[in-house]
């Protein structure tokens, strides 16, 4: 399979056929997720369908055999513009999220979790944000009327550390203050030619340091309680996110090649 690595280059090619009429490629990436998806897909469908926005939903599932295949296919037939794409033995929220805006031609690219803690009922906000002239719209737990949740105090200070320490790589005057929210959108220029990296859960906060970015929104997100499922918070997930800050830091502040 071809490395994941060039999964953005490849999103302008995409693009190439795209319409002159706005569109909007929402991915939802699941790994055992299926319980949430019904639900999920009819409530980010009755808050879409009233925008005067053509819009897809693409299901991008790391082969899960938990059933999400079949309910996503079943909603599917009835509505085309819901979508499923399936990855076999490959692991990565990131990794994901780019192979789904790989398949898609549309102009607005968009991610949201399936784990009910990223509420539909936002989404309005932020394609109007775009829709404004802005490249990318967060859901920012940290902008002021938002919240975290039910976190517990580790959690909020572990958090909050690790939203300190991307403050010096994030350029001045579009810093954002969640860089790491998983629910976002953007336009697809933004990241034409960026190769960000497939592994962990951070890739807001690589786009944002490295993407062609001028003017982000921040709408304010009230993060949900998990209703089913388990945190996909780790050891692992800690140490990819270390890796990719170090490699923005050197990216950001290393010796340039000439």
């Amino acid at each position: 399979m071809p490395a994941e690595g060039a999964a953005t280059r490849a999103l302008s090619s995409a693009a190439s056929g795209a319409h002159t009429r706005e569109k909007l490629a929402l991915v939802i990436p699941t790994l055992r997720e299926a319980a949430n998806l019904p639900g999920l897909l009819a409530d980010v469908r009755s808050v879409l369908d009233p925008l005067e926005i053509d819009y897809e939903i693409i299901v991008v599932d790391d082969d899960s055999r938990d059933g999400t295949e079949e309910i996503v296919s079943a909603i599917g037939h009835e509505d085309a513009r819901v979508r499923l794409l399936v990855r076999k033995g490959e692991r990565g929220l990131s990794g994901a999220v780019l192979y789904g805006w790989r398949h898609t031609d549309a102009s607005i690219l968009g991610v949201m979790d399936a784990d009910l803690q990223h509420p539909p009922e936002l989404l309005p906000s932020l394609v109007s944000a775009i829709l404004a002239g802005n490249d990318m719209a967060i859901g920012s737990r940290y902008t002021a009327g938002g919240e975290v949740g039910q976190w517990n105090p580790i959690r909020k200070w572990l958090s909050t550390v690790a939203v300190w320490a991307t403050w010096p790589i994030q350029r001045a005057g579009i810093r954002a203050k969640d860089p790491m929210t998983g629910f976002f959108l953007l336009r697809r220029e933004c990241i034409d030619g960026i190769d960000c990296q497939p592994s962990g859960f951070k890739l807001l906060l690589e786009i944002l340091v490295r993407g062609h970015i001028h003017s982000v929104v921040e709408v304010p997100l009230a993060f949900g309680s998990r209703s089913r499922g388990a945190s996909k918070a780790n050891f692992k997930v800690g140490w990819d996110y270390a890796k990719l800050l170090a490699s923005l830091y050197a990216s950001r502040f290393g010796p340039r090649r000439h």
